[in-house]
């Protein structure tokens, strides 16, 4: 019992380096635009859209979305939470900050900055961990010499400014805002418990439609 705990464990470490490699393979192969290393990230029966299914689907999706609007792109990631539901299923987010260089329609460019967070999914299939899915929620998009103070965050070039989903995922967003505290010592829930800390922040909140540019 005690050697197959400890595989167990040693099999965890293991699978949290390797998802965090994944979240850092998918930033290097969009951003060199190596189609075919990207899609591979993520399972063989990946959902693009309602009626199209697979990486094949994506890899064209993606080409499109890659050649007819950035001229080129830089992402950075940094917090990355991973919480397993079992040895060969787990969730996380990662932040990202990104930069676009983004063609306009007077023949300039834009250079657009953006905040970000991805809620993922990933699953381990014959050994290896893929993305089952990525949900990406926005916070700002914007052209660096304009900070994006104010509501509509997401502000393409030759586009009309929107909101991003950001906060959706998080039902704390709104709560702190509609309950400021009435006592000098509020109080505090007791803590989530193991590898429940994102689940216990979303609680029964649904996924956000999300407004890919």
């Amino acid at each position: 019992m005690a050697e197959q705990a400890l595989l167990a464990r040693i099999d965890r470490l293991e699978s949290l380096d390797e998802i965090r490699q994944l979240a850092a393979k998918y930033s290097l192969s969009l951003d060199m635009r190596d189609m075919d290393a990207h899609v591979n990230l993520f399972v063989d029966d990946i959902r693009v859209s309602r009626d199209k299914v697979g990486r094949a689907h994506l890899k064209r999706w993606l080409d499109d979305t890659l050649r007819l609007q950035f001229t080129g792109t830089s992402h950075h990631i940094g917090n990355h939470i991973i919480e397993f539901e079992d040895p060969d299923r787990a969730h996380g987010v990662v932040y990202s900050k990104n930069e676009h260089e983004t063609p306009c329609a007077d023949g300039g460019s834009e250079w657009v900055i953006m905040q970000m967070i991805y809620w993922d999914n990933y699953e381990r299939r014959d050994g290896r961990w893929y993305f089952r899915r990525r949900l990406p929620c926005y916070w700002y998009a914007t052209d660096i010499n304009k900070p994006p103070v104010g509501d509509n965050k997401m502000r393409w070039p030759d586009r009309e400014a929107y909101e991003g989903a950001y906060h959706e995922l998080w039902p704390s967003w709104t709560a702190f805002w509609d309950n400021p505290p009435d006592s000098s010592e509020p109080e505090v829930a007791p803590p989530a418990p193991l590898e429940q800390f994102l689940n216990h922040m979303r609680g029964d909140a649904p996924d956000p439609r999300i407004r890919v540019r």
